[in-house]
């Protein structure tokens, strides 16, 4: 550590204070022999659940590849190490709210060569030093109670050889040091404050277990019970992106492990003008929840003013639920300090829940608040996507006479805006247009080219160009004014935090295009087309027979200057044309592509004699069924065929 110019302590921890400045560390960086990795997490709820996945990944690779005091990695370490690293970040997302920074790494005892003695340091630093650490002695004058800001460092003490906390100009670390050989003398956890006796009332592991055993060791459950009990929820939430998800969830951890039953309302997001919602209700007897919900739903919990952080006693709802009554408590569930809702629990036999059941809730319901904030977080994205998805495609498909069409569109990430598109539409003077295009990359930036291309497209068809002609002014367009718009949306994605650019640094502005011009005729549909870097279109003849209809060339948005040609022929009856985009060709199962070997060919010609939906079916199912794995790319197929 660096030299040190100051101390405080908080209780008996000391805390340490130095003024160094810390270069910031790369992922996932190793040295030379010496065992450490480093990450950097957004500051949002997401961030635990991913350091949690960071720690034992790091731990397992150095175990994998031997490094010095590894074979003392034993499952409680890595317990541990888990359990800590999602204290220390979670703390940092909530009371500090910037990216985090999370290093692992090894420190080895100078006089021990082969590795005893050896420690696991785990550092987790934030950029917002002036806020106080949870758990962190507060001065009066601050006026804010120790209960708002929690007791998870009294975990950190608890489990750690040592710990500290060092500030340096612009940031703050918290660090926790845990011996690797496993001498650690047993600690009892403190899951409220010191001056409260842990012997009062009902024990922690007495709640825990569901089914106590009057022979069990309790001590060890009494350490590190509630430590995995909120491992275990911090996993089940941290995935779930709806919210009456994560309150069922919540519920079927409470019940009946520290409560007979519980409810959790959820407030409204247009705010406390609407009535909170009653989402889930959940009671160890089934047969008394329809009896708990109704009771619940006629007197729902009040609470006004600022969110409140504890535990805040309320009465048994109403007359002998269940046939019992006994002691209930409310939790407000709060995350960026904004309320989100309330849960409600209730214990029969007691008259009130012992500390340290509800110091153990007051950490649960942090857990749950975070879950629920961002499951909201995430549908109001979704949602707005979904409202630029719908205006980046045409509202319809146009009918071209003499042709029966079909599509499949399949954007990547639940729908989610993204890179493809596709175009059907009359051009005039009894021409009628298509197109299935693929923006280099996905997502807004993506998006924002998508919503640039088709009006484009439609513009310069209804203004008589030909097929050729549009594609070499649509190349122009794109590098000029595409490559600003994109350009623009990819610094406000990394600005918020995102990725916004390619590996190689440029923005997301190249465009594979399949476009075509269809005129009926007496014989079929006279098809002229061009491809620019897009998967080449398959022609299916009544036979069984498929071949390739156009010339590959160089991506729109590439090359200034660039000259595109067009290929014609007639779509005879019963005549099948196919395009797709790269997520079809390019759909992966291990190291195979679906087109490897000429693999959609093949499939397409087993399809002969087929509709166009059914031949647009069963190349949709092919593609999902040809690997295990979700598609991560968008999928848009159009299939015409001559009548």
């Amino acid at each position: 550590m660096p030299e040190l110019l100051g101390s405080r302590t908080v209780g008996s921890i000391p805390m340490q204070r130095e003024t160094a400045f810390s270069q910031p560390l790369p992922l996932a960086r190793r040295h030379a022999g010496r065992a450490c990795s480093s990450t950097s997490l957004p500051g949002n709820p997401l961030a635990p659940a991913a350091a949690r996945r960071f720690v034992r990944a790091a731990l397992a690779d150095w175990t994998e590849t031997a490094l010095p005091a590894s074979d003392g990695f034993t499952d409680r370490l890595t317990d541990d190490a888990v359990v800590l690293v999602s204290e220390l970040v979670t703390n940092a997302v909530v009371h500090a709210g910037t990216n985090v920074e999370l290093t692992c790494r090894m420190e080895y005892a100078d006089d021990s060569p082969d590795g005893e003695g050896t420690s696991l340091m785990l550092e987790v630093t934030d950029h917002h030093p002036a806020r106080a650490v949870q758990g962190e002695t507060l001065p009066p004058e601050r006026g804010i109670s120790i209960a708002e800001y929690g007791r998870g460092l009294q975990l950190v003490a608890c489990l750690s050889e040592s710990w500290g906390i060092t500030y340096r100009t612009g940031s703050k670390t918290v660090w926790a040091r845990l011996p690797v050989d496993g001498v650690q003398a047993a600690r009892q956890l403190e899951a409220y404050a010191a001056d409260q006796a842990l012997e009062r009332g009902l024990r922690v592991a007495e709640i825990l277990d569901p089914t106590p055993k009057r022979s069990r060791e309790r001590g060890d459950w009494e350490q590190r019970g509630a430590l995995a009990f909120l491992a275990e929820a911090s996993d089940l939430l941290a995935g779930q992106l709806d919210e009456d998800m994560v309150a069922a969830l919540a519920g079927q951890l409470i019940v009946p492990r520290l409560a007979d039953w519980c409810a959790i309302w959820l407030d409204s997001e247009s705010g406390p003008a609407v009535a909170p919602r009653l989402s889930r209700v959940w009671h160890y007897k089934e047969s008394c929840i329809e009896e708990l919900r109704r009771v619940l739903e006629k007197d729902p919990p009040l609470f006004t003013g600022l969110p409140h952080s504890g535990p805040l006693p309320v009465p048994w709802p109403g007359e002998n639920v269940g046939e019992f009554t006994g002691s209930a408590v409310a939790y407000r569930l709060v995350a960026g300090g904004r309320g989100l809702g309330t849960l409600l629990l209730g214990r029969t036999g007691l008259q009130r829940f012992p500390d340290e059941v509800t110091a153990l809730l007051d950490d649960f319901s942090r857990r749950v608040a975070l879950a629920i904030g961002a499951a909201r977080q995430y549908a109001r994205q979704a949602t707005i996507s979904r409202v630029l998805q719908r205006g980046l495609l045409p509202s319809a498909v146009a009918e071209v006479p003499g042709l029966e069409t079909a599509l499949v569109y399949e954007p990547r990430g639940e729908g989610l805006a993204g890179g493809d598109f596709y175009d059907v539409f009359p051009a005039g003077d009894g021409r009628w247009c298509f197109a299935l295009g693929d923006v280099c990359g996905n997502g807004p930036e993506a998006a924002v080219v998508t919503g640039l291309a088709r009006p484009w497209l439609r513009l310069l068809a209804r203004e008589g160009y030909q097929v050729a002609d549009v594609l070499d002014r649509l190349n122009r367009l794109l590098l000029d004014d595409a490559m600003e718009a994109a350009e623009s949306a990819a610094r406000a994605v990394a600005e918020a935090g995102g990725v916004g650019l390619h590996d190689d640094g440029s923005p997301t502005r190249f465009l594979s295009l399949l476009y075509g011009e269809l005129i009926p005729t007496d014989e079929g549909v006279r098809c002229t087309l061009a491809s620019a870097g897009h998967p080449l279109p398959l022609l299916l003849r009544p036979d069984g027979n498929v071949r390739a209809t156009a010339e590959p060339q160089v991506l729109l948005g590439v090359l200034d200057g660039a000259e595109y040609c067009s290929d014609s022929f007639v779509l005879a009856p019963g005549e099948t044309l196919l395009c797709v985009t790269d997520g079809v060709t390019e759909r992966r199962s291990g190291r195979r592509q679906l087109d490897d070997g000429d693999g959609l060919a093949t499939a397409l010609a087993a399809c002969a004699g087929l509709t166009a939906p059914l031949v647009a079916e069963r190349i949709r199912r092919l593609v999902h069924d040809f690997s295990e794995v979700p598609a991560d790319d968008d999928m848009a197929l159009l299939v015409l065929q001559a009548r």
